[in-house]
């Protein structure tokens, strides 16, 4: 227990103890070293000229500015005019460049890449995923697999117009529910579902006797119109090929019997008016070249 009433000299070190004692162990009343004083001033001191100086108090509706004025909104600024002044050169070229011309000029490419994967990153990547890999109903934009498309002049239509927006021009092209409104019954939904997905060869489910017949049927009846006799897809309908093992939604038998008896229709909204046609031309080459562009 302490004893604050009994200040002593240490017999061993000769420095006095503050009266303070922990099971037996006396406090030693050591002075603080000047070097960590002085710092500690110094701190001080350096606190209230900063409070001075630059903004430090919140107020009731703003806050203190400092006999300085500075504020770290102008800063930023006056980076940023300095970024675009940098860039103007480029930036220049690009806006005037066809996106032939752009892809046949290295230096031109390399910015463009770089500025579209930034606007990839801030406008596409939620969905796509930061390295456009997709997830189940957003395109995996690495592959060759395009509902709409993968030309150049292509991926940007796509990019300015959306799918099924709001936009006059975006494309428009939706997966019926042949089940939920009745088009088809439940036998040959999964009559059906079990015939495209053997058009990919999947792996039939243990236990499962798919009537191929009957599917190629309804298929034929139902789907050939937008997928094509042969499974193969209509990238101007955004029918995907069904042949290529490549699933949206999912493989799996449970998915594709969802995607037949309740229609699939994802959004995609139109970037035209929300980013400048300089970073959607620079997003569309940066898409291009992600390795599934054609």
């Amino acid at each position: 227990m302490a004893d604050i009433h009994k200040n002593e000299v240490d017999a061993v070190s000769g420095v006095s103890t503050t009266g303070h004692e922990w099971d037996g162990i006396r406090e030693l009343n050591n002075p603080l070293p000047r070097w960590w004083l002085w710092t500690f001033y110094a701190c001080i001191v350096w606190a209230v000229l900063y409070w001075i100086a630059y903004p430090a108090w919140p107020l009731v509706s703003s806050y203190t500015y400092g006999v300085l004025g500075w504020k770290s909104r102008d800063a930023v600024q006056v980076q940023l005019a300095d970024l675009r002044a940098q860039r103007a050169v480029f930036a220049d070229k690009l806006a005037a460049a066809s996106l032939t011309e752009i892809e046949s000029n290295p230096e031109l490419l390399s910015f463009a890449r770089a500025q579209g994967r930034a606007a990839f990153g801030d406008n596409c990547a939620p969905c796509h995923g930061s390295g456009a890999a997709g997830s189940p109903g957003y395109p995996n934009l690495n592959d060759d697999d395009w509902l709409w498309g993968g030309s150049l002049e292509q991926i940007q239509q796509t990019i300015l117009h959306g799918i099924r927006s709001t936009d006059p021009d975006a494309h428009v092209g939706d997966m019926m529910a042949f089940g939920r409104d009745g088009i088809l019954q439940r036998p040959e939904v999964v009559a059906v579902a079990d015939y495209v997905r053997s058009l990919s060869n999947l792996p039939v489910p243990q236990g499962v006797t798919p009537d191929l017949a009957k599917g190629k049927e309804v298929f034929d009846a139902n789907c050939a119109a937008c997928h094509g006799p042969d499974g193969k897809g209509n990238p101007e309908l955004g029918a995907p090929n069904l042949t290529d093992g490549i699933w949206l939604y999912g493989s799996g038998r449970d998915n594709v019997i969802a995607s037949i008896t309740n229609g699939r229709a994802g959004i995609m909204p139109a970037w035209a008016g929300r980013l400048d046609p300089t970073t959607v031309k620079a997003l569309t080459v940066y898409v291009h070249s992600l390795g599934g562009g054609r």
